[in-house]
């Protein structure tokens, strides 16, 4: 992961790349985004103030693809990430026979429902349905929303996109780009299937499809491979596309790509994917992807502005974060060795914690100050947890010992004191203990 760190303070003397991995505690660069799970095809969503990103999930032992469910994480600030774990898998659809190829998944809002559009490689495209953008989610057909005539293999990739005239359409298809007019309920269509007769240049797959200040936009996975992010303008939701260049150069950091763009909080982002993560654990390829942010900045004319590939440094914080509220282990802006997993008492939480483990929390506001911080915690073999400011190896502010509470799955709370903080500060839980996997972390919440 030595490809995403920024090094800071750094005495000329010393043979950089060993100081690279020694301390790899100088992290500032949060890129990609999420690292407890391999991630990809990312589509955003803003509700309610928050950015709630679906994502598709290569499995920790995928070689190919393979890819059984989708996940959830949410946001406020752009920069910490919470998990919410799956929301959706190929099991919520009955008439799905694949035990494989859960693919580029996208939700929208409309009338109080969120709609979720589901691709199963080779299987056509589902629609899920909720009352929450959090699930659960319910097949309301029981049968495939899409199922061409053309190649089935096409039928991935959905993106689907509301008019201002509410004419609602749903997009797709890889080689080719196809749209169908979907009904006001969302989970029916209206009219035939068409084929995109303006098929931008170097169309790939992976439509998105948005509107801003008159002007119609499609982005896609463009060239092969690897894959960029190219775009095409319009003056109609249904085309003709002209192509007007690059948002993301393809590069090989990414032999694939997928777009999901949105405004937020008076900005705008666009979201894509990289394999660094699976090359820092392995020098073989692997269909293992980690989803990739960017601030998206629009010209003048509507045009938008091109990058080489995703910056190491990312988004900047939009918002700080307040520590005098529960707040969930799993979210972070950086992390290193640790896993997610998910149980019925807890909810998402922190896993295969090891020695030296860390996870970062960017921008948190303490204000005029913290004294104690309780942390929830279950012990497998038992540790410690030093909180840090600015770096992992910064200022420790306390030190809970995490003792054995009889298993992985006994939570209990542990109160510790805390050196007087205040102002706004990046904080790091490092992880200490001889034995194995140390112990599972779910919350922890600050008191003044």
């Amino acid at each position: 992961m030595s490809k995403f760190l920024e090094l800071r303070n750094i005495n000329i003397g010393l043979i950089v790349g060993v100081f690279f991995f020694l301390n790899f505690a100088s992290v500032k660069a949060q890129k990609p985004i999420i690292q407890t799970k391999y991630t990809a095809d990312p589509a955003p969503m803003v509700h309610n103030d928050t950015i709630f990103l679906y994502t598709s999930h290569d499995e920790d032992d995928a070689k190919g693809f393979k890819m059984l469910d989708w996940l959830l994480y949410t946001s406020t600030d752009m920069v910490n990430w919470t998990e919410h774990g799956a929301v959706a898998s190929l099991k919520d659809f009955s008439w799905a026979k694949q035990d494989n190829g859960a693919w580029a998944v996208q939700c929208i809002e409309r009338n109080g429902k969120f709609y979720l559009y589901c691709p199963m490689h080779g299987g056509g495209i589902g629609v899920l349905v909720s009352d929450s953008p959090y699930g659960p989610f319910k097949d309301p057909l029981g049968k495939r929303l899409i199922y061409s005539d053309h190649n089935i293999w096409d039928d991935i990739d959905p993106t689907p996109f509301i008019d201002d005239d509410g004419q609602a359409y749903l997009y797709w298809g890889n080689p080719h780009l196809y749209y169908v007019k979907l009904n006001e309920d969302m989970i029916s269509t209206s009219g035939e299937v068409v084929k995109e007769p303006t098929k931008p240049k170097n169309y790939q797959e992976g439509p998105w499809v948005w509107k801003r200040k008159n002007h119609y936009y499609l982005a896609y996975a463009s060239t092969c491979c690897p894959e960029g992010i190219g775009y095409a303008m319009s003056n109609s939701a249904t085309g003709p596309w002209e192509y007007k260049g690059m948002i993301i150069d393809s590069n090989k950091k990414s032999n694939g790509n997928h777009p999901g763009i949105i405004d937020y909080k008076g900005k705008s982002y666009v979201f894509g994917h990289n394999y660094e993560i699976n090359k820092s654990e392995t020098s073989t390829f692997y269909e293992r992807r980690s989803v990739d942010a960017e601030t998206m900045v629009y010209k003048e004319d509507g045009t938008i502005q091109n990058y080489e590939f995703f910056t190491e440094d990312g988004p900047e914080q939009i918002e700080t974060l307040n520590p005098f509220r529960r707040i969930e282990a799993e979210t972070m802006a950086w992390s290193k060795g640790v896993k997610s997993d998910k149980s019925k008492e807890a909810g998402v939480y922190l896993t295969q914690i090891h020695n030296g483990d860390f996870i970062q929390v960017r921008g948190v506001d303490f204000a005029k100050g913290a004294k104690k911080i309780d942390l929830i915690a279950a012990s497998l073999n038992g540790g410690t947890i030093e909180i840090r400011l600015d770096t992992v190896d910064g200022d420790i502010i306390g030190t809970s010992k995490i003792e054995n509470t009889g298993g992985g799955q006994n939570w209990k709370t542990f109160k510790t004191k805390v050196k007087k903080v205040n102002g706004v500060h990046d904080v790091f839980f490092v992880f200490k203990g001889e034995k194995g996997e140390l112990f599972n972390f779910d919350a922890w919440k600050f008191s003044k």
